[in-house]
């Protein structure tokens, strides 16, 4: 633990800094997919499908809450990684004790407004069966009880990777992992507390990655060492966070928000549709970990090299990022498509065809569209890593929340009630405005521009 993890990525090949990055971060990322997909696995298997959709239906509402907070982590993320690639120890160190205390405050708030909204939040997603919606509440309000966890485990892994350590913060994804599908399988099969025990077994596990994150900050050499005595905000570095932060946690907030409503429409599928649609999201978890992985990797190595003034590099690792990830989403596609039925069946009881059909059939409709994925999420990440914030948050806004709830109106409610095509064409149809504004917000940046530059040149202007 006292070795020095960080990473600087303002030199080197961009291949292997990315992927040395990327990799243990996917790993990471892969481990935190296992706690939900443990969960569905254990109640879907053990317990019945109604306890499958209790799980499962309750993920835009979990987000809508802790989303909001989250995207502020990516404001103090870029403030970190422009300040370790500047060499700025004075303003590296202010920037991590100010996070961990805005950390420490918002998991009081965030905590007791998802506590307070779990209920008038199920509301809205028109859950009609009361035995799906009863577990559903009582997953919700242990999962927020136990929020401070998952939050300070959060910020405290954003400075790690900031830093370009992505490494340690794998090591304890597996640790609480582990922690995870064993008191899972304790509380379930010997206990019989079924959804409360998923739930309970959640927030006991990240409890444990939180603390190990804080020992790693506490016991690093480098600048970025957290010291209780300094741990408080500092008005020059929280006004840095907010302004690049709020964008994200604005657009967090508000796209997990309309996701409920988008969730009320897979909730008039009844049972067998939420509780497939529920494993289809499991299965979509690890299929997006690669180009998120590559995306947060990217936004370090472009926040980095920004903030040392190698532009062109920055434009470069963005360039190499997308064709990094579109090689990896082309393949775990066609994979995915290839064994749907078989990987459905993983979160079901024997007989239960009606949920596997189901799941299957999301897949087979929303699965081709992965590729436009890959350049909403290194564009957006890309941008948000040389400042541009505002820009990225507008794009997803409008067409993960505007356009894609416009459509599921027109289409879903007026013209075809309850089509399940319809249902399940409605992230593709976001995701195909998002990447295609993106792209060309991203070809008229200054980050774009950069490939003409030298090493040094003020991004914006010409060399001469």
């Amino acid at each position: 633990m006292l070795l020095k993890k960080d990473t600087d990525m303002t030199r080197g090949s961009i291949v292997s800094q990315l992927l040395g990055f990327a990799v243990p971060m996917m790993l990471g990322l892969l481990f935190q997919s296992f706690y939900s997909t443990v969960d569905a696995w254990v109640v879907g298997k053990f317990v019945g499908s109604n306890a499958l959709a209790a799980v499962g239906c309750n993920g835009n509402l979990i987000n809508t809450i802790v989303g909001t907070f989250a995207g502020l982590s990516t404001g103090a993320s870029v403030v970190i990684s422009q300040a370790y690639g500047a060499h700025d120890d004075g303003l590296l160190s202010r920037a991590v004790h100010t996070t961990i205390a805005l950390t420490f405050i918002l998991s009081v708030v965030g905590t007791l407004i998802g506590v307070l909204a779990a209920d008038p939040l199920l509301k809205l997603s028109n859950l009609t069966d009361p035995d799906v919606k009863k577990d559903a509440l009582l997953y919700l309000q242990i999962y927020f009880w136990g929020l401070s966890g998952l939050m300070v485990y959060n910020m405290g892994t954003g400075i790690l990777r900031a830093v370009g350590d992505s490494t340690r913060p794998v090591i304890f994804l597996i640790i609480s992992a582990v922690v995870n599908t064993a008191l899972d399988l304790l509380f379930v099969l010997a206990f019989d507390m079924e959804v409360a025990g998923v739930a309970l077994a959640t927030i006991i596990s990240e409890l444990v990655s939180a603390v190990l994150v804080m020992i790693a900050l506490f016991k690093t050499d480098g600048a970025y060492k957290l010291k209780l005595k300094l741990i408080k905000i500092h008005a020059d570095v929280f006004k840095r966070i907010m302004l690049l932060g709020l964008p994200a946690a604005f657009q967090s907030a508000v796209t997990s928000f309309s996701n409920v409503f988008v969730q009320a429409y897979i909730n008039s599928l009844k049972t067998a549709g939420i509780a497939g649609w529920t494993a289809y999201g499991r299965l979509d978890a690890f299929l997006v970990v690669p180009v998120q992985s590559i995306s947060m990797a990217s936004a370090t190595l472009v926040a980095q090299n920004w903030g040392a003034g190698k532009y062109r590099r920055a434009h470069d690792g963005t360039r190499v990022s997308v064709l990094l990830s579109l090689a990896t989403t082309l393949v775990l596609s066609a994979l995915l498509m290839a064994f749907s039925g078989q990987l459905v069946g993983l979160f079901v009881k024997k007989g239960e065809k009606d949920v596997i059909e189901f799941g299957s059939y999301f897949i087979r409709v929303i699965t081709p569209f992965y590729l436009l994925i890959c350049f909403n999420q290194i564009y957006s990440g890309a941008l948000r890593g040389i400042g541009k914030a505002v820009a990225p948050t507008v794009i997803m806004l409008m067409s993960f929340v505007a356009f894609r709830q416009i459509y599921l109106f027109v289409f879903g409610k007026l013209l075809f009630p309850s089509s399940r095509l319809v249902i399940a064409l409605a992230y593709p149809v976001g995701w195909t405005m998002c990447s295609t504004l993106l792209i060309i917000y991203y070809l008229n940046s200054e980050l774009f521009r950069a490939r003409n530059y030298e090493d040094g040149p003020e991004p914006g202007k010409e060399e001469k």
